[in-house]
């Protein structure tokens, strides 16, 4: 993102430009992906720059904004794009206001026709009193003007909702953009930027409360290799076969897992030990190795895929980066040892396997 557009992002309009990104992507039927969100609010935001030139070519050519035409205009003018944080969270930060807006005139009305109630009762005393012309004249005028105030408030109470139902559906475009921001496309498990959050997140909660934490490092064995033999396509069959064991496998309890980078996947048990890791992740490598794959567009048989897998207990205070490199060192273990297994990293181990 270019250093003018994320100066816009964190200024008081970032909602509104998160709210009209949004509109220009329905009303040209763009899907509201990670990136198409991201080249849109620069759409938005910055109409007469590069990515708006960009999309408004494609537009008035009459061309479908289809994924492969996003990545285009992305590759070539947002090489470090990266959705802001404050504009993913803006829908539920609107969503708080507008609550605290709807409580305050919701108060005001209730206020208002107790005040015009107290103004009719008023007006009625006064209705037999011939000299109280001048007061009651007085008390009919605040009288509507007391209504008139009501009305306006009904009206802006139903301004209100409508806003309201608009940012539910803003929130739910946001919030289905930043689970995508968090997603591997490939495997659809969380990808390494979740894994980063969740992972700083768990050695924080085990340093405060001492509860175990496990990681585990799994790691597909000779796959550069596999992908020379047999092709990017037939390499990424076998990532999605992977992952899907490892999210089977990690789908119970808090744990998590993510593909951690290329060939490698990550998982961490919050609450477990690296005994406890070692008994469900040697399923999953067990379950791996017994299957033989074929491959797809031929049926050839690619033979047996095997995982190496490290995992590491993590010690009292211990930063995240000494508990990677644990399990990463334990990794590197099984990985010398022969490979298609599974090494725990010793507690006094501190520093990284070479």
């Amino acid at each position: 993102m270019s250093k003018d557009l994320d100066t816009i992002l964190r200024s008081p309009r970032a909602y509104d430009w998160a709210r009209k990104a949004i509109e220009a992507m329905e009303s040209n039927r763009v899907w509201p992906t990670t990136l198409n969100f991201e080249l849109w609010l620069h759409y938005v935001a910055a109409k007469d720059g590069e990515v708006a030139n960009e999309i408004d070519s494609v537009l008035s050519s009459g061309q479908h904004f289809t994924e492969q035409v996003a990545e285009k205009i992305a590759e070539k003018h947002l090489p470090h794009a990266k959705l802001s944080g404050e504009i993913l969270d803006a829908g539920k930060s609107l969503t708080q206001e507008l609550e605290s807006v709807s409580r305050a005139l919701e108060s005001a009305r209730e206020s208002s026709e107790a005040y015009g109630q107290q103004l009719a009762s008023a007006s009625a005393s006064l209705e037999h009193d011939e000299n109280s012309d001048a007061v009651r004249a007085m008390v009919e005028t605040l009288s509507v003007a007391t209504a008139k105030v009501r009305d306006e408030n009904k009206t802006l109470e139903s301004q209100l909702a409508d806003t309201n139902d608009e940012l539910g559906r803003l929130k739910q475009h946001l919030e289905q953009a930043r689970r995508e921001a968090m997603t591997d496309s490939l495997t659809m498990l969380a990808n390494r930027k979740a894994f980063d959050e969740t992972f700083e997140s768990a050695c924080a909660h085990a340093v405060a409360t001492g509860e175990p934490l496990a990681l585990a490092i799994l790691d597909i064995d000779h796959f550069k290799k596999f992908n020379d033999t047999w092709g990017h396509q037939t390499g990424d069959q076998v990532i999605r076969f992977v992952a899907s064991v490892i999210g089977r496998a990690a789908s119970e309890g808090r744990r998590f897992s993510a593909r951690y980078g290329g060939e490698e996947f990550a998982v961490i048990f919050p609450g477990e030990t690296s005994r406890s890791a070692m008994t469900i992740l040697e399923t999953v490598r067990e379950e791996i190795s017994s299957r033989i794959l074929k491959r797809r567009s031929t049926n050839e048989d690619l033979g047996a895929i095997t995982i190496s897998i490290g995992i590491a207990d993590h010690l009292g205070n211990e930063h995240t980066t000494s508990l990677l490199d644990r399990a990463d060192g334990a990794l590197y273990a099984s990985k010398n040892g022969g490979r298609n297994q599974t090494s725990i990293a010793p507690a006094n181990e501190q520093t990284r396997a070479a």
